[in-house]
């Protein structure tokens, strides 16, 4: 059941990015089996205690029934154009559904073990307003997983049709940021990054022994 909760600067819009052609897989991430589960059920378990509301980002049909009641969103800007496509057209939605949301969360779907205190840690980092919210791990950025501020679509929308190379990481670059680092999951087979994710068949497989590895550390 997808999420409805009151949408505050702690329960923000939320909207999975599965906009992408999926060219390494072979198939639509959304549609993956993990521990049973379609990959896109898994994320939105995760993710429906930490958001208001839950959209999801879609070019195509991924070939599975989707839940009941989850908006799909084509892309805003027709033609392929990446992530910040789908990020725009999360931008946009959420000023439709969440008008005082000042903030949009996006997450991938194909990074099935995030934190399940993303938002909360993002809504504490200080003096949000106006900034772009991003996620790292090991010192590596995760721009997919952010709170984007809904101001910055037009923006964003001006950017997406002229510049060349469309990179997440140098849109960031233009708007202040700020940066909440998240530790590794420790388990008996050593630490998991919480944002691995996955992109091709082996790495399917090597999520599913994760998946294993993280429920024997449950009591």
């Amino acid at each position: 059941m997808v999420t409805n909760a009151p949408h505050t600067p702690q329960r923000p819009p939320a909207v999975i990015l599965a906009g992408g052609r999926s060219s390494r897989m072979g198939r639509p991430k959304a549609a993956l089996v993990l521990d049973g589960r379609t990959m896109l059920d898994y994320i939105i378990e995760r993710l429906a205690p930490q958001v208001g509301s839950i959209a999801l980002n879609l070019n195509a049909d991924p070939g599975i029934d989707l839940p009941q009641g989850l908006p799909v969103l084509t892309d805003m800007v027709p033609g392929y154009f990446g992530p910040l496509a789908g990020i725009l057209t999360a931008m946009r939605h959420a000023a439709e559904v969440a008008p005082h949301a000042a903030h949009v969360l996006t997450v991938p779907t194909d990074t099935p073990f995030f934190p399940d205190d993303l938002v909360g840690r993002f809504s504490s980092a200080p003096d949000l307003e106006g900034k772009i919210v991003v996620a790292y791990s090991g010192g590596e950025m995760h721009p997919l997983f952010a709170l984007w501020p809904v101001a910055i679509a037009d923006d964003l929308e001006a950017w997406i049709r002229t510049d060349t190379k469309l990179r997440v990481r140098a849109f960031i670059a233009r708007h202040p940021s700020a940066a909440v680092d998240f530790p590794m999951i420790a388990t008996k087979a050593g630490p998991l990054d919480p944002f691995f994710n996955i992109n091709t068949p082996e790495e399917l497989q090597q999520a599913e022994a994760w998946a294993q590895r993280l429920k024997d550390r449950k009591p």
